[in-house]
């Protein structure tokens, strides 16, 4: 059986994180107690990948209200909403993040017909409960849509197969199976034998740290190279299919995903081989037109020279450029895969189908 690791736990009325930026060495969860917790885990990728990210910002949220002590409902919902905007500002290009707090805010907005009622105090407590079953259940439709994923992203793979992957789209990055990964475990499962490539993932080395941790860890043959060596091992006949996760995708079909996906679809579409995008229906957007229309979060440059060295490896005074994503064209992307079923070309037709069903 594969080995399933939950970013996100939620138990005995306290929310853990597992911080990720500390694997693979250490195995730490850290309490979520205010939303400078939340907004810190966010932005400092304790917690990273588009599903998982909502999940914790939907519990987040959750927590960071409990505590809220109003005189009325109008005054719970102000001070609800001054919470979700702070969290909301600690990544700008994962989708999730804003979907799932809109959702907890809409839940809230739904109760509104109970604020009149003599005993405010008593319904405040039912407002809390309710929230925090929504989030319970944000966090399973998440383990539920991965789950499907996996089985639909498995009908498109071969027992044997070389696998290359970029970033990390796996258990970790979701509530439970991962978006891109997720074949992969159910794969394993199965004997499908399949020889999976890690591209390291610089700067943050998301690759390096956590795909083949975790795909090691569940006994999954992966191999680990550098970035740059992902068109010899496609040149070399030893990728059979490209699977990777996504942050937000356009109307269009075009695909944020972590910086260096697009270079790895290029490259794909080059040699033939596949490219297969994993994206739930909640990190689709059909309100952005087409990826242009994405905003792509830059981070500090010490990510790139220095984070991950002894000393640093460029000149302290360095001009650098870090754009955490970037955007793969549709034009790339063979299939997107979601929990509702594989979608291929043209994708202004086939995505608004999927909002349908």
């Amino acid at each position: 059986m594969a080995v399933f690791i939950s970013p996100i736990r939620y138990e005995n009325e306290k929310m853990y994180l597992l911080d990720q930026t500390l694997l693979p060495g250490k195995e730490i969860y850290i309490e979520i107690q205010s939303k400078e917790d939340l907004w810190e885990a966010i932005y400092k990728l304790k917690v990273r990948g588009a599903p998982a990210i909502g999940v914790a910002a939907a519990y987040g949220l959750y927590v960071c209200t409990r505590e809220i002590r109003t005189d009325n409902y109008k005054e719970f919902c102000e001070r609800f909403h001054e919470v979700k905007e702070y969290i909301a500002s600690s990544r700008p290009t994962a989708v999730n993040l804003f979907w799932a707090l809109n959702r907890m805010e809409g839940k809230l907005i739904s109760l509104h017909s109970k604020a009149g009622i003599e005993n405010w105090e008593t319904e405040q407590i039912h407002i809390k409960e309710e929230l925090k079953e929504e989030a319970r259940r944000i966090y399973q439709e998440d383990v539920d849509a991965c789950y499907s994923m996996g089985e639909h992203g498995l009908s498109l793979l071969k027992p044997g197969m070389g696998i290359l992957t970029h970033c990390n789209a796996g258990t970790i990055a979701t509530a439970k199976y991962g978006t891109c990964l997720a074949p992969l475990y159910l794969g394993h499962e199965q004997g499908y034998d399949f020889k999976v490539f890690a591209d390291e993932t610089r700067p943050l080395l998301q690759g390096a740290r956590l795909t083949s941790w975790e795909l090691n860890k569940a006994g999954i043959d992966v191999t680990l190279i550098c970035d740059n060596m992902a068109s010899i091992v496609m040149k070399n006949g030893w990728i059979n299919a490209v699977v990777v996760g996504c942050d937000r995708m356009a109307a269009n079909g075009d695909g944020a995903n972590k910086i260096g996906t697009s270079g790895v679809a290029i490259l794909a579409k080059e040699y033939g081989i596949p490219f297969y995008m994993f994206v739930p229906t909640s990190t689709i957007d059909m309100n952005t037109p087409t990826g242009k229309d994405i905003h792509i979060e830059e981070r500090k440059g010490e990510e790139v020279y220095k984070m991950w060295y002894e000393q640093p490896m460029a000149p302290e005074d360095i001009k650098t450029y870090n754009p955490a994503f970037d955007v793969t064209d549709a034009k790339y992307i063979t299939a997107v895969v979601t929990e509702k079923g594989v979608v291929y070309p043209p994708y202004t037709v086939n995505l608004p189908k999927l909002f349908d069903k």
